[in-house]
This record gives C-alpha cells, structure tokens and sequence, in this order.
C-alpha cells in the first residue's frame, strides 16, 4: 500500500463539516475547526487563501486549496480590504461573529448545508474538513505544505461535480454520500497537487514520502516497508527490491528522505505500533509482533527511546483522554 492511499485511509471523512457559503464581496470568512485537512474550493468567483504565515493565496474560479494543519486560516474576497469576518465556523459546526457571539441558524442559514448572505450571492464557496489523529497521520502530513492549490485544469472535476450535486439534497444516508465524495475530492487533490508541487504556497515542495515512492530505487522498498512492516527487514534485503548493491541504495534512499533505510523502518514501525495501542485492545506482545519486533520488551524499549514513554503509559494516556 503507498503513502497516499494510506494516508487518505488514516483521514477518510466521517460526518465532515461541509456546506457552501454565498458571499456578497467584501467578505471574509475564518475557519478555526482544528481540522486535520481542509478542501476549499471557489464555485462561483474568485477568492484569497490567508494562513498567517505568508503572503494570500489565490483561488481562481473551481480551483481546489487543500489546507493541512490546525491553526486557523480565512478566505476573503479581497486580501486588501479590512474587512473583519462575516462569522466564524467552529469545529462543533456552530459559527461566530468576529467578536465570538454565536450566530443563530435563522441569522446566515440559507437552506441545506448553505449559508451567508443571500442564495443569488456572486460568490460561492465550498469548504469540507476532515478529522483525524495518529502517530501515523502526524508523520505523513509533516512533509505536506500548508496550502496546496490544484488549479481547475489540472485536476479532474468529476468527484466535485457529484459533490456539488448531492449537496442540494437531504435525504436519507446523505452524510455517508458526502463522505465518500469528500474522500475522492480530497485524494483526486492531493494526488493532482502533489504531482505539480510549484502549486504550493511559499515555494513549498511535495513530501519526500510523495516524491521517492516514484523513484525505481527506492520507491519498491518503501512499498515493502509500508505493506509489511512485519518482515525482517535489512538494508540488503531492501537493495534487493530494486536490484541494487547495499551501498547504492542507502545512498539513494538517504538522499531521497534524509535518513537511513532502518531509521525510515524504526520510525513507521513505532508510528504504528502507537496508533495501535490507542486503536485496538491487542496486547503488547501481538503488536511487537505485527510491527516487526521479537517480544514485548524489544518493542517497549525502542517505543521508550523514540516517544519518550513506555507503551503501557501511553496506552493508559489514550484511554483516559
């Protein structure tokens, strides 16, 4: 399984926050949901991405922003203007005006999963967030930029074109309908953005993970790793997958992800082995084992040495949280 697809499973929408917003300019909106990825996109007109940390974004007309990380951001019909928020949206669904009053439904509520000022509004914008946590998702969304935007001819439309639909009605099973269409919206995003990383905010590029899955030396050995984390693993029996000598492929792998093999292999193994305390009710000694390590005590004093606590604390810490 590659990063992408494991990745997008980690972060699979379940009952997302989604709806369109009907703006007349001069308007902005701030998100402070705490989402672990944001899509936006522009269904009518044109906008700017603001994250804090940069100069605006553009988003021209059926462009897709996909937006990774917590920290708030805004979107606004003009960068320039002062323009303080026309509300707020929080992560329980509820919105805000820019002082923190709650707005009443009867207030921006516009009809189903639509808000703003008016239904004939020159601007609509879209914006769906996922949810998620993990050892795992930290690790993969760590090499992604902040705003990464698809441009409308690069991306293929059909996934928002269904989504755009299903979005005007209300009828049974419509939050798992949308669901689904967000997960094919987001990884159609990805997909197209992290192929053309010039695209992204600040001049950032795509994810080491991203970009060596491709390569033909290093990219079968991350498949093995990621596929089966079990097997035991060494730098030999990696060079073998790409049919290289030891030596040019730890080369190759470091250069690539700015680490060794086995340290790549520690790291997605203990990754793992976190999001499986916090996940299941296996014990230790299973885990060790479907992570790739001999016994329980092998498995706790490398967890130790990587998270800085035991698996029993940690597992405890999960539970109670």
């Amino acid at each position: 399984m590659d990063a992408l697809t494991r990745l997008v499973e980690r972060i699979r929408a379940s009952g997302a926050l989604l709806g369109t917003n009907l703006l007349s300019p001069p308007w902005r909106i701030r998100l402070d949901e705490g989402a672990t990825m944001t899509v936006v996109t522009m269904l009518r007109g044109s906008a700017w991405l603001e994250s804090g940390g940069g100069p605006p974004l553009l988003l021209a007309p059926r462009d897709l922003a996909v937006v990774t990380g917590p920290r708030a951001f805004s979107v606004t019909s003009d960068p320039d203007s002062p323009t303080p928020p026309r509300y707020v949206c929080l992560a329980d669904g509820s919105c805000t005006d820019a002082h923190g009053a709650v707005l009443p439904e009867s207030e921006i509520g516009l009809g189903t999963r639509a808000c703003g000022d008016r239904l004939d509004a020159e601007h609509a914008l879209f914006t769906g967030s996922f949810a998620a946590t993990g050892r795992l998702t930290r690790r993969l969304l760590g090499g992604l930029p902040r705003m990464l935007v698809v441009p409308a001819e690069r991306q293929s439309r059909a996934p928002m074109d269904l989504l755009e639909e299903e979005l005007l009605r209300d009828e049974p099973g419509q939050q798992a309908v949308l669901d689904r269409l967000l997960d094919l919206v987001l990884i159609g995003a990805l997909r197209d953005g992290l192929a053309h990383p010039e695209d992204a905010a600040d001049g950032a590029s795509a994810p080491a993970w991203f970009s060596a899955a491709a390569d033909p030396v290093v990219g079968p050995a991350l498949e093995e790793i990621h596929s089966n984390p079990e097997l035991p693993h060494t730098v030999a029996s990696l060079a073998d997958q790409a049919q290289v000598s030891r030596a040019a492929f730890a080369r190759r792998f470091r250069d690539l992800l700015g680490e060794s093999p086995i340290a790549y292999l520690t790291g997605w193994r203990l990754c793992l082995a976190a999001d499986m305390l916090r996940e299941s009710e296996d014990t230790l000694e299973t885990i060790a084992r479907q992570v790739g390590y001999s016994s329980a005590f092998a498995l706790s004093t490398a967890f130790h040495r990587e998270h800085g606590v035991r698996p029993s604390a940690y597992r405890a810490e999960a539970i109670s949280a």
